[in-house]
Order: C-alpha cells, then sequence, then structure tokens
C-alpha cells in the first residue's frame, strides 16, 4: 500500500464529508489504539484518503453530556448486550459553537440508526419519538437525566471507497451524578472508529495487519464503569483494563 503522509492528506470540507458519507445507519467498528501510533496509522491510509478541515484545522475539540435513567438502563442495556439498548446525548462541537440532541437506537440487521436536531439540551418530544422508531420501551425523556460528560479532540477520514473513520485523542470523563464531579483523563489512549455500510473498509483491514482488533466499547458506558468501580464490568472487563 502506497504510504501517504498525514500532513499531505487532501483537505475535505464538512459540507461534502456529509454529503459524500451521510452514514446514519451504518455498521461502527471501535478500536483501542495507543495514541503514539495514530501517526503510522495515518501514514499508511489508501492514496485518495481525505481528512475534514474547517478553518485550517484538522482536529477539533467535542464534548457530549450522555442522558441516563435514574438506575442507569441505558449503561444496563448496553453491557448486557440487548438488541433494543438506546444512546441519548446532547453532543457540543466546541469549535464550531453547535450543539446537537442525538438518539441513537437499533436498525435492520444489526446497524444504528441516528436521529439528531441541533438543540441545547433534552428535547422531550423528539427523544420519544425517537425512542419509539427504535422500539424502546419502558423509557421516555421524563425518566432521562444528565450522568457523564466525555471530551476528546477528533480526526475525521473519509476513505475513497466512502467509508468514514473518526480517530478521538485526549480522552476525558466526567461523572456527573450526584455532584460528584470525579475526572478520568486518558492521553494516551485513542478511540477510532470505522464507519461503514457492511463490509470492513480498508482503515479496518490495516487495523486488523497491525495486530488490533475491534473490541465492544462505548464511551458512555466504559467511561462511566471506570469512574465507578460500584458498577459491574459487563462486557466491557478487557477495554476496562486499559481505560482504569
Amino acid at each position: 500500500m502506497t504510504l501517504v503522509a498525514p500532513e499531505r492528506l487532501a483537505p475535505i470540507g464538512l459540507d461534502e464529508l456529509v454529503e459524500d458519507a451521510a452514514l446514519l445507519t451504518r455498521v461502527d467498528r471501535k478500536y483501542t489504539v495507543p495514541a503514539d501510533e495514530v501517526a503510522s496509522l495515518l501514514h499508511a491510509v489508501p492514496p485518495g484518503t481525505r481528512e475534514l478541515e474547517i478553518d485550517g484545522r484538522r482536529a477539533f475539540g467535542y464534548r457530549s453530556t450522555y442522558f441516563d435513567t435514574a438506575d442507569l438502563a441505558a449503561f444496563h442495556l448496553a453491557g448486557r448486550g440487548r438488541r433494543r439498548r438506546f444512546k441519548v446525548r446532547s453532543r457540543s462541537y466546541e469549535d464550531a459553537g453547535t450543539t446537537w440532541l442525538e438518539v441513537k437506537v437499533p436498525g435492520p440487521r444489526g446497524t444504528t440508526v441516528k436521529e439528531r436536531i441541533e438543540h441545547p439540551g433534552l428535547d422531550a418530544a423528539f427523544v420519544d419519538a425517537a425512542l419509539v422508531v427504535g422500539r424502546i420501551t419502558g423509557v421516555t425523556a421524563a425518566d432521562l437525566r444528565p450522568v457523564v460528560v466525555t471530551s476528546y479532540r477528533r480526526r475525521t477520514l473519509l476513505l475513497p471507497e466512502g467509508s468514514r473513520v473518526t480517530i478521538d485523542l485526549d480522552l476525558g470523563w466526567t461523572d456527573l451524578r450526584g455532584g460528584r464531579g470525579a475526572h478520568l483523563a486518558r492521553p494516551g489512549l485513542a478511540i477510532v472508529e470505522t464507519k461503514s455500510p457492511s463490509t470492513p473498509s480498508a482503515f479496518d483491514r490495516l487495523l486488523w495487519r497491525r495486530g488490533h482488533r475491534p473490541t465492544t466499547l462505548s464511551k458512555f458506558a466504559v467511561g462511566l464503569a471506570a469512574l465507578d468501580p460500584d458498577l459491574p464490568r459487563l462486557k466491557w472487563a478487557r477495554v476496562l483494563k486499559e481505560i482504569r
């Protein structure tokens, strides 16, 4: 595979990225990678790969507030691999100054469907409608409260095949429950996520050749479990060894 230096990756603007890779229904694969390996991975992307660039910047600050019920239904459903799990978050794009409310629910054949609107907080009507689409029962927006905040800086790639790759660095979590305010930072770790319609992307195959395999990982749930030793490890026992 031809090597491409990170600084020579062609840029792509946000509007074009959204148009070319509007993968709101997709298959996601997640990996944990030492942060010091990211540069080497970027050197090995396939020719024609482009990187999101806005106003000359290629790394962007994200801050996400996750909502859950008092008994952490979303956390436990995800950790037990339930088909009808859900995720509700308010995501702030710090460089752009915008905030989007997002709801993730299961789609057909193992895919994930994400509904979102630009909104600064929790819009009950939107959340309830999205949960109905995902056939989530027993939970409404009225049951939800903020439980954890994640922060990181993200780089986004668009592969020639149309798949998208995000690389999250400078990871941090803050527990919001009961005024705990506990914080966890992991600057030496990167979380890589590939988003493709079905088949593994070229970046997945690159990671596999480097010895990295997909892992069961939710920033929301793994961060919460790492912050609170009283919570069960569930299916995140392996990745928690890297996060804690």
